[in-house]
């Protein structure tokens, strides 16, 4: 019955080729990944190159083959380069819209329930959740985080596929003790903290 009910892992990341990619059912898209990455990671870390220039000149290298291309085709009657019109549509603007501003609500509730309805406990989170990513920012470059981000989206989603079953009875372990704890906490100090009285007046 569980595990009739379990949503699988290409589920759970969306499915679609994206999915197939990240668990290498498309083993071309996850090479190509995987080396583009690591070569933009060599490139800019290790050989020196600039972000800007690097693109600036990938972009006037393109121009040149396309110009190219186009005078040689017109004077020697052949086709010209097989360009598509280029263009956003109107449907792809508003899902994106949609979706940023879904995100930009969200971030102000946290924000009004912090500054306004002083959540001691979500404050907390948010406290904790932005140390957390100032200390990795502190022990990587940014390049370098997003290198170690593709590295693990290939590599952790196949094997948790793999070994589902013993990756889930050890997290449910650390989530009983990380709970325990947490409660603890709540006990011992958010429960001590004063209350606003407008909350308090809601509770009552």
């Amino acid at each position: 019955m569980g595990d009739s009910r379990r949503i699988s892992v290409h589920q759970a990341l969306g499915g679609g080729a994206v999915a197939d990619v990240l668990l290498w059912k498309r083993w071309c898209g996850g090479v190509v990944l995987l080396v583009t990455a690591a070569t933009m990671w060599f490139l800019f870390e290790q050989a020196g190159y600039n972000l800007l220039s690097f693109v600036a000149n990938v972009v006037l290298l393109l121009v040149v083959i396309l110009f190219s291309w186009a005078k040689s085709a017109t004077l020697l009657n052949r086709p010209l380069p097989p360009i598509p019109d280029l263009e956003v549509s109107d449907e792809s603007v508003l899902r994106a819209a949609d979706a940023i501003r879904v995100w930009i609500n969200h971030a102000l509730s946290v924000a009004h329930d912090i500054a306004v309805a002083r959540n001691w406990k979500l404050f907390l989170q948010v406290a904790f959740g932005l140390w957390v990513i100032s200390y990795i920012g502190s022990c990587f470059n940014f390049l370098t985080l997003v290198y170690v981000g593709v590295i693990l989206s290939l590599s952790v989603p196949v094997l948790y596929d793999k070994f589902q079953d013993q990756v889930d009875d050890k997290l449910i372990v650390a989530h009983k003790i990380i709970q325990a704890q947490y409660r603890k906490i709540d006990d011992n100090i958010l429960r001590k903290i004063p209350m606003p009285l407008n909350k308090k007046k809601k509770i009552q």
